[in-house]
């Protein structure tokens, strides 16, 4: 549509195939269960929501221009997504190769698929590139699937590399990106054949609503996911998909002011006595820094704190204020958990500590508060 993507998140309206005679600048809410066949004369014929909707496919068509794509599925959550794309290429019996640093709920559904359907879940360091090459070369993976960054562990993976061995080895390959988002990073142009993302955080922005969406880098690859979507229910409802597009138009700019914020609250703590180190990948000192600037435009305002002690950690936590102790990232409001005791609770404490996360690892994402009265929390809390 626009050669450059902040002009495109400003006009979504003209994503939409609905030509309206009113020309409104932001598209209407088609909140229908039904269209009627026999009388509509637009370009485009519209029976039931859960197989298409007018208001669902400007997003729709949005998010394929965003990542280069060939079509894009927006499903009710941001797991759902990840479902979708387990239910569209994996069979009985097939193999997956993922990140061991994965998100909570793509680990827990991976169990499911394992436990129902004897899916072989292969878990690795993508930082290992002969490991991973070790792996495609001697099982029949169809379908390798990573995070970048990774969530919590915040590894930057090389997805030219590991594009490269799926392909040699015929795998398909599939980005969770829901951290970075369309505004920092592009898989399908690094080489995947899916990009996922939960537009429940960094792409809604106002924490209101949970929602995902899947893309495709093939029309056949995305005929196949709308076939799935329709068959398993997958479909965004309309409501959720106009507020999930009320926070697009200011993306950009969140992403660079969180990042900002974050960034003045990492010097604050880096001067700190209870902390034990900080994890973040737009610092000089993350193994993958070179990597995440090469790779992404904007680094997501999320970090983990290792504190010196568990006590100090279940401290900070119990006493802060305006940091609440929620899961999720991306929202205005800054938040922190332990993810060992939420949003990763699936994990042993093996699993964990694989990935380098303790009982005293605090995850921060950076919300869009005054960075004075953040760091004031932070003092009082542990006071």
């Amino acid at each position: 549509m626009y050669n450059n993507i902040e002009t495109s998140l400003a006009h979504l309206q003209e994503f939409s195939t609905i030509k309206d005679p009113y020309a409104p600048s932001h598209f209407p809410i088609y909140n229908t269960g039904t269209f009627d066949l026999k009388k509509q004369n637009g370009d485009k014929i519209y029976d039931y929501t859960r197989s298409d909707n007018p208001t669902r496919e400007v997003l729709e068509n949005f998010f394929t221009h965003a990542e280069n794509a060939a079509g894009c599925v927006c499903t009710h959550t941001g797991i759902a997504a990840v479902a979708l794309l387990f239910e569209t290429v994996l069979k009985a019996n097939s193999h997956i190769l993922v990140e061991a640093d994965c998100y909570g709920g793509t680990f827990r559904l991976l169990k499911i698929f394992k436990d129902k359907y004897n899916i072989t879940v292969h878990f690795a360091n993508f930082l290992e590139h002969e490991t991973l090459e070790n792996i495609l070369k001697n099982n029949p993976i169809d379908l390798v699937l990573c995070e970048s960054p990774t969530n919590p562990g915040l590894k930057i993976i090389d997805l030219k590399v590991v594009s490269r061995l799926c392909k040699q080895y015929h795998a398909l390959f599939a980005v969770d990106n829901s951290l970075a988002t369309f505004i920092s990073q592009k898989p399908l142009d690094l080489g995947a054949d899916f990009s996922l993302f939960s537009t429940t955080k960094y792409i809604s922005g106002h924490g209101s609503v949970v929602a995902g969406a899947i893309v495709a880098k093939t029309q056949e690859l995305a005929k196949e996911l709308h076939y799935y979507a329709n068959a398993h229910g997958r479909s965004q409802n309309p409501m959720d998909v106009f507020l999930i597009s009320l926070g697009l138009p200011t993306l950009k700019i969140r992403m660079e002011e969180h990042l900002k914020i974050a960034l003045e609250i990492i010097d604050f703590l880096e001067q700190q006595s209870y902390i034990e180190s900080i994890n973040f990948p737009a610092l000089l000192n993350h193994p993958q820094y070179a990597l995440a600037k090469e790779q992404m435009k904007y680094i997501p305002a999320v970090f983990t704190v290792d504190f010196k002690s568990v006590e100090l950690a279940e401290k900070f936590i119990e006493n802060t204020k305006i940091f609440g102790e929620k899961c999720s990232f991306g929202s205005p409001d800054s938040r922190v958990e332990i993810p060992a005791k939420i949003s990763h609770a699936s994990f042993s404490k093996e699993e964990l500590a694989a990935i380098g996360i303790s009982d005293s690892t605090v995850r921060f994402s950076i919300g869009l508060e005054n960075v004075e009265d953040l760091i004031e929390d932070i003092k009082q809390a542990l006071k």
